[in-house]
């Protein structure tokens, strides 16, 4: 017990410290959930955003990430004003260590929250050795974005959360609230509440309609796989394989605060089981490397003598066999330059398909140099049109974004996906230009079509078209009828020139199946050339 007489030190203790990063882990998980919501709300509501403010506050997770914005702009030979801001995360890194993977990453927290396994009665069985994942993986991203290509970057940790939030976890929960609900209005007395209550979470939290995206189940099978990863050891995912770990546990052995065990340390080895990513080693003494360690300060709370601190001071860290040297980088150069190579070739990768529907604005050829496969554009598309794309661009195109009428359209009054686009990957177009863009061409398949093959009347097509010079127009006819004598039909024709190719009539064409009209992307597109809609004939 402590002498009431003695002045108590104003030091925080190390149980301290470890609630502290709790609160703060719990405090960015959070905010970076509501950012994500604020953005869905903010665009469904407005489909654009007011200020350059609001922009950054959308796109603020994403931009202090120092390995896609490097990456990025590495690979798009443009260095954006957002992108600065990683220079934040940079400086904190060097001055407390890899702090960002315990105190702030939301899939950090996630994997600390999820434990698969009570990882404190035995150390894993993995070898050290497999560290050195993370750091090749790293070199290859920064390699392959040198010559261009930033597929890779659907591993870093943020883009994974985004992705995983947008087309897996937040509609399954929308669906549980949806049939909750559903259950609820049948009750009469109870109906009046449920009807208020959907008011409350929808659009703020929830759509309005139900959102539909293709292979959700793959997008949420990679994130529980990632999870189911702590099986073998705790925060697998972090320890081996993260490539922003990687950039992070670089600039972490440079680092003025790093944890630090006396040389008069008993070696107990109770921190050894406490270390949640293993940065404490024994080399003939017990040492930590701070380029494993996470700062999450779990090692001075168990240590029962008070032997492990965090002084700010210069430190010379042991070179282990899983950094990065000269083979690990010879290897990655290799691996990118093969890599690239093959998908530039079409070797393993197939050329873009006709029905791959670009978002306004896009140049493939320039959208796989630029785009980080977030998905933040499928998440604010009011009317669920953008999806990723897994076999419509090749390989190199996986996981970026494409339209696709059938689920959802363009809609000619909404310019937010290249508003959103924290790497203007997606153009900001303003609406007014957004609105001559050409994404692709609509064409009636004559053998589908209500009045061209069942002679039924039918003009949905034309009605729905949004352009006000009208790209479908009516054809009236004069058709034998099945008991006999004529009917007057209005068959509809597209005129190419004026069609955007928004996808609204192929959304909203009633025959069953696939629809009687189809978009195919414009050549534009996949030339690199996206061209004025005017001025261009059938």
């Amino acid at each position: 017990m402590a002498d009431p007489n003695v002045p108590q030190s104003k030091k925080l203790s190390p149980e301290n410290w470890l609630s502290l990063r709790k609160v703060s882990q719990i405090f960015f998980l959070l905010l970076f959930l509501v950012v994500f919501l604020w953005s869905r709300r903010e665009f469904y509501l407005n489909s654009s955003l007011e200020s350059g403010f609001k922009e950054t506050l959308i796109n603020l997770p994403l931009r202090l990430d120092p390995l896609v914005m490097l990456a990025q702009s590495i690979a798009s030979r443009k260095l954006l004003l957002g992108a600065i801001l990683a220079l934040v995360t940079v400086a904190i890194s060097l001055l407390l260590g890899r702090v960002w993977c315990g105190w702030f990453c939301p899939v950090g927290t996630i994997l600390d929250w999820i434990p698969v396994r009570s990882w404190k009665k035995k150390s894993p069985a993995v070898p050290d050795k497999l560290r050195g994942i993370k750091y090749a993986l790293l070199l290859i991203i920064l390699f392959a974005a040198i010559l261009g290509n930033l597929s890779l970057l659907i591993f870093d940790p943020l883009t994974i959360g985004y992705r995983t939030l947008t087309t897996a976890i937040w509609p399954v929960l929308d669906q549980g609230f949806t049939a909750v609900e559903l259950a609820l209005f049948r009750v009469p007395f109870l109906a009046p509440a449920v009807g208020w209550f959907d008011s409350l979470i929808r659009p703020a939290i929830f759509p309005a309609h139900p959102a539909v995206y293709r292979y959700g189940w793959l997008f949420g099978g990679f994130f529980i796989a990632l999870v189911g990863l702590n099986a073998l050891a705790p925060r697998f995912w972090c320890r081996y394989l993260c490539p922003l770990g990687g950039l992070l546990g670089v600039l972490g052995k440079y680092s003025l605060v790093h944890c630090e065990i006396s040389e008069n340390c008993s070696r107990c080895e109770s921190c050894l089981p406490a270390c949640p990513t293993g940065a404490i080693q024994q080399e003939g003494h017990m040492f930590c490397d701070p380029g494993e360690c996470t700062m999450c300060m779990a090692c001075a709370v168990d240590c029962p003598t008070g032997q492990v601190n965090f002084p700010a001071k210069s430190t010379r860290f042991f070179h282990q066999p899983y950094d990065i040297g000269r083979r690990k980088a010879l290897f990655s150069l290799g691996s990118a330059v093969v890599g690239v190579g093959l998908l530039k070739s079409n070797l393993i990768s197939d050329l873009p398909s006709p029905k791959m529907i670009r978002p306004p604005g896009v140049m493939n050829d320039m959208l796989l140099s630029t785009c980080i496969r977030c998905g933040e554009c499928s998440t604010v598309c009011p009317t669920n049109a953008i999806q990723m794309a897994v076999f419509e661009g090749g390989v190199e195109g996986f996981w970026t974004p494409v339209l696709v009428p059938r689920i959802g359209y363009c809609d000619y009054s909404c310019n937010a996906c290249g508003q959103v686009c924290p790497v203007e990957a997606i153009p900001p177009l303003n609406l007014e230009i957004k609105r001559q863009q050409v994404i692709g061409k609509a064409e009636i398949d004559r053998n589908r079509c209500l009045p061209w093959a069942e002679n039924q009347p039918c003009i949905v097509c034309e009605e729905m078209c949004p352009i006000p010079e009208k790209a479908i127009e009516l054809e009236v006819v004069e058709v034998r009828a099945e008991g006999g004598g004529t009917i007057t039909l209005q068959r509809p024709r597209v005129i190419s020139h004026l069609c955007l190719g928004c996808g609204i009539c192929e959304n909203k064409c009633p025959a069953p199946g696939m629809a009687a009209i189809q978009v195919s992307a414009h050549e534009g597109n996949h030339s690199g050339r996206n061209q004025h809609r005017r001025g261009h004939g059938d």
